[in-house]
């Protein structure tokens, strides 16, 4: 205001010069035409001043100083202007005031904490029925369906994850897997393979993840992860069928240590892990097992997998929870005792894995899996072989039907998988029905042979050749994980 009000006299006192000027020039001009007038007969007429040039030099003068008038206005004006548009001094600390109040931060919510991780939790249950009235109610070489005549938990999860997203600036991530029910007992904590299996149990995977800035980008995991050994997987509602087969339950389950991938094209990629071994969060021996495999994609309807690993799978030390006073004085971890084993062996572990998938049509699919294993004792020792494969087909009548069908051939020499030389052959039916987007009800029809009596029957001294089972598998999921598992 008070600013406005000093640019107002500035401009007044201005107006008024220029007026005064004016008023001073007709004055002036006036006088000076009278003086032309009278100018007596006897003065010099070459030194007279006319009265016209006279009144053309005032008249320049007061251009001049309304010239002068205008720019002293604007000077005037612009720092005026530009007063008014900045708070005052006093406005300003308010301000700053008021800011210093506000958090620089706003306070997290609980979406803002979670942001870009996954909460998915899955339920898998099941009935099954086996012909053969099995003792114990057991079936035989099954990996999850165990139990006959007996309503099951096969498993119950809980998976975490925060995926890496280069697009958006996140090169790191992780992911989390808890596991409960019959299918951990089978594929976690199995004394064998693990000395400590109680530390790790539930753990079905948890690793972290980065993509380093190499070519397209190297995602490198540490930590442990599902095995990807075999052309099926861990959870129901991402599988064919509802039980799993022999080859599933044959290769590893898992694995601890480092692995890469590195996307060569849109075509081809490569695969490189370092390992503990096979089932082994802890390693129980020195050496680390190895894998290289080569993931083909000639089309975006069909896939190739390609896994050669090699490793070794025989202990050098045993654990003991109760020691004797006498092994009280062996070396422990975190009081498991630790025994070392004379002459320990050593043979190596060789799988060669292959599987393909073919997506005919959107409503059709088909698949095929090649395996061979061997293994030795000693580096001299003779080597057991287990060779063979498994076609798999699908159909999706509508989005909540669909028929799938799977055939096994499983070479068992020298009985590295199920203890016994045989050849094993299974042929499996199941149909699915979906009410809702994430149940599943699957139902099945499973026959099992072998060139020898093998399987459980009523009785401990009764051996079938074959082994028939009706189950109905219910699945429940939900997260906001898209895709699968």
């Amino acid at each position: 205001m008070y600013m406005s009000s000093k640019k107002n006299y500035f401009y007044a006192r201005n107006v008024m010069a220029l007026a005064i000027a004016s008023a001073f020039v007709g004055v002036t001009s006036f006088a000076y035409a009278n003086d032309d007038v009278g100018l007596s007969s006897n003065q010099d007429p070459t030194k007279a001043v006319s009265a016209d040039e006279r009144i053309d030099q005032l008249t320049r003068q007061v251009e001049e100083l309304k010239k002068l008038v205008l720019q002293q206005h604007q000077q005037t004006a612009a720092p005026a202007a530009a007063v008014q548009t900045t708070p005052s001094s006093t406005e300003a600390t308010a301000t700053a005031t008021e800011a210093s109040a506000t958090p620089a931060i706003a306070p997290k919510t609980s979406a803002d904490l979670l942001r870009g991780i996954t909460i998915n939790a899955m339920y898998d249950g099941y009935y099954e029925y086996n012909a053969n009235s099995p003792i114990g109610r057991t079936n035989t070489l099954r990996a999850y369906d165990v139990s006959s005549n007996s309503f099951s938990m096969n498993q119950a999860d809980l998976m975490l994850e925060s995926a890496p997203d280069v697009a958006a600036g996140k090169r790191a991530g992780f992911r989390i897997d808890f596991q409960y029910g019959q299918a951990t007992e089978s594929m976690q904590g199995n004394p064998a393979n693990e000395l400590r299996p109680e530390v790790y149990r539930n753990v079905y995977q948890a690793f972290g993840t980065y993509v380093a800035p190499v070519g397209d980008g190297l995602t490198i995991d540490f930590g442990k992860w599902a095995s990807s050994l075999g052309l099926e997987g861990n959870y129901t509602k991402d599988q064919l069928n509802y039980t799993r087969s022999w080859w599933f339950n044959y290769l590893p389950f898992y694995h601890s240590g480092v692995r890469a991938k590195y996307v060569v094209n849109d075509k081809v990629a490569v695969n490189m892990w370092l390992t503990n071994g096979t089932q082994q969060t802890e390693d129980f021996n020195n050496y680390k097992d190895q894998l290289l495999g080569l993931v083909l994609t000639p089309t975006p309807e069909v896939s190739w997998t390609i896994n050669y690993y090699r490793g070794q799978e025989h202990p050098d030390v045993s654990y003991i929870t109760n020691p004797s006073p006498a092994q009280q004085n062996l070396p422990n971890i975190q009081g498991t005792y630790i025994q070392p084993i004379a002459n320990p062996a050593d043979g190596k572990l060789n799988i060669i894995d292959s599987y393909a998938t073919w997506q005919v049509t959107p409503e059709l699919s088909l698949s095929g899996e090649l395996d061979y294993v061997s293994q030795r004792l000693y580096s001299d020792s003779p080597a057991g072989h287990v060779k063979g494969g498994a076609i798999y087909m699908g159909y999706q009548f509508s989005p909540k039907f669909a028929v799938a069908a799977r055939a096994e051939y499983l070479n068992d020499q020298n009985g590295l998988f199920s203890g016994k030389t045989q050849i094993l052959k299974e042929s499996t039916l199941t149909f699915d029905y979906r009410p809702e987007d994430n149940f599943l009800i699957r139902t099945e029809f499973r026959r099992d042979q072998s060139n020898s009596p093998y399987f459980l029957g009523h009785t401990t001294d009764e051996l079938k050749t074959s082994q028939s089972t009706v189950t109905v598998g219910l699945v429940w999921w939900f997260g906001q994980k898209d895709g699968a598992w």
